[in-house]
């Protein structure tokens, strides 16, 4: 049998690891990927009932205007925003652009931005009736 090595480095070590941005919207957009298909799911049962269930469909219309299902909505907004904008992000870095750490950090930022400006126009323009 080996002998185990105790004094070998890990990689990253816990003690010298910090947390960056870069890790947050990794976690984010795996986490925004996973929100985006779970929500298919009423969308699916929306679109459904609208073709073919008149009380399904007003079920879930009530449903949706609850304030949960209100932050639901919101919420499902900002994660499709965001993994969209995360994801022309991850093509820049396929391509072999915005590699540097600056670029990244930067680049990493402006998602969040473009995230929260696009959640926040398009709820404008719904709840302003403008996109009626």
């Amino acid at each position: 049998m080996s002998q185990i090595h105790t004094n070998r480095p890990l990689s990253p070590h816990v003690g010298i690891y910090r947390w960056q941005i870069s890790n947050t919207l990794s976690i984010l957009h795996r986490l925004t990927g996973f929100g985006l298909a779970l929500g298919l799911i009423p969308f699916a049962a929306w679109l459904w009932g609208a073709a073919y269930s008149p009380a399904l469909f007003a079920g879930l219309v009530e449903g949706f205007s609850t304030v949960l299902g209100k932050i639901f909505l919101v919420g499902w907004t900002a994660a499709f925003y965001y993994h969209l904008g995360n994801g022309i992000r991850h093509l820049n870095w396929d391509m072999g652009k915005g590699l540097e750490l600056d670029e990244m950090k930067t680049s990493g930022q402006l998602i969040v931005v473009f995230t929260i400006a696009m959640t926040i126009f398009t709820w404008t323009l719904i709840c302003t009736g403008m996109g009626a």
